[in-house]
């Protein structure tokens, strides 16, 4: 299921091999023949499964390598010591993101979902579809699909992935079909303006042979496209619009023609934009409104994504990974439909450029939860800057309270916890963890 570039012959080791997306490259090479090895700052489930399907996993940054070819996430530094010493001892060095790229070669049709929101999920969805249809198809997914997980693989027809543009790593992909769900400004350490993060969408929209946009984004609906979709524009729209406890129901029209009606199996408003999305790159493909219908009904959703992970004091849990204002105004949203009582949110910021950079607009969708608890910023790749702190995060919201371990959250959750309260925990680094061990 690889190009020849990446040719099953060959031994890989991976640093940072239990990232989300890293775990399903180093899978996908394992099952074309390929002999992986890898290692981690940190044990984590995916290091763990891992070690179930018998590839070797070092925790640290200690273990020699001996294999010819290295990949390396962009989230670790260049000071890395095992990147550092695959770079003198003359290793091949691939990045994550040209890995992918060369992977993608190998299979007739590549399917591609970028955006700053929505692509785990869409790319879930579509993955659903092909899986639905019986299509031959490998997805290799930023997420974990509560049925696929991260990777999964019937054939070599189709692949199926995120487009990330971190750093511009979509330019790697080369798509038949490419969805853009939205073009928000995001990655400010990568990105000087919102100009120049268009233009990289842009160029990434030119390498494929057919785009599908978001019509109700201002920026994506200006790309050249072959179809279009949309709350309110668009040629693929979602009409008669109604909700059950969250979870829509809708009639898919194809250029004002209904089509096919959709009842969506996981919560959130925000999920019709990217069931249509899915649903315009199946089109492209050839497959029946009857046939994505079955795809998209089947979807049950994707671990961090509005996940009920348990209770505390007999009051539920639910996590959720936006770590983008929008995101967490939009899960928010959801989260206070559901809620009977009062949603208690917790958020853990990401990154101290992110923060810094979007203050105001963090500072404004938490004033719209009471007593938001704001948890130690996750640094991932930066060094600390008080300025994108999570403290100062904090004084900008009056009624927010700042903790940095688990007890300390588990104290000020339970302070004033009522039966028909939510918890709402959200962000994309450790938090996930930290919430879940702080459960009954």
């Amino acid at each position: 299921m690889c190009s020849e570039s990446t040719g099953g012959s060959k031994s890989w080791y991976f640093i940072g091999i239990g990232g989300v997306s890293m775990s399903a490259l180093a899978c996908l090479l394992q099952d074309a023949g390929a002999y992986v090895r890898g290692s981690d700052a940190a044990e984590s489930h995916f290091t763990r499964m891992l070690s179930g399907r018998g590839i070797h996993v070092h925790i640290g940054e200690t273990e020699k390598i001996t294999e010819d070819h290295v990949v390396y996430t962009g989230a670790i530094g260049e000071q890395h010591p095992q990147l550092t010493a695959a770079i003198s001892a003359g290793k091949r060095l691939m990045s994550r993101a040209e890995l992918l790229g060369k992977v993608a070669e190998g299979y007739s049709h590549v399917l591609s979902v970028a955006g700053c929101h929505g692509k785990t999920t869409t790319t879930c969805m579509l993955s659903h579809i092909l899986y639905s249809c019986g299509a031959k198809f490998t997805c290799h997914i930023g997420g974990e699909d509560v049925v696929l997980g991260n990777y999964f693989s019937t054939g070599r027809e189709f692949f199926v992935t995120e487009a990330c543009e971190f750093k511009r790593s979509f330019l790697s992909l080369k798509s038949d079909v490419a969805a853009i769900l939205n073009c928000d400004r995001d990655h400010t350490d990568c990105y000087r303006s919102e100009e120049e993060l268009f233009n990289a969408y842009a160029t990434f929209a030119a390498q494929a042979r057919r785009v599908v946009v978001n019509a109700d984004d201002r920026k994506a609906r200006k790309l050249p496209h072959a179809l279009s979709f949309g709350l309110y524009a668009g040629n693929i729209r979602a009409e008669d619009i109604r909700s059950v406890r969250e979870k829509y129901v809708f009639t898919v029209s194809e250029d004002g023609i209904p089509v096919v009606p959709i009842k969506l199996n996981v919560e959130g408003k925000v999920h019709i934009y990217n069931a249509l999305a899915a649903y315009a790159c199946a089109r492209l493909l050839g497959f029946s409104g009857t046939e994505i219908k079955r795809g998209l009904e089947d979807f049950r959703g994707v671990r961090r994504r509005f996940e009920h992970v348990g209770n505390l004091c007999g009051v539920p849990v639910v996590c959720d990974y936006a770590h983008h204002p929008r995101e967490i105004a939009a899960t928010l949203s959801t989260a206070q439909k559901l809620c009977m009582g009062t949603v208690r949110t917790v958020f853990q910021p990401h990154t101290y450029t992110r923060t810094r950079d979007f203050m105001e607009e963090f500072a404004e969708v938490l004033k719209r939860t009471e007593r938001p608890i704001v948890y130690s910023t996750y640094s991932a790749r930066e060094t600390f800057d008080i300025s994108g702190s999570a403290a100062m995060l904090v004084s900008h919201v009056p009624d927010a309270r700042y903790v940095q371990t688990p007890t300390q959250l588990r104290k000020r959750l339970t302070e004033d916890l009522h039966p028909d309260d939510l918890i709402l925990v959200l962000g994309a680094g450790d938090i996930y963890d930290i919430a879940k061990s702080i459960l009954d």
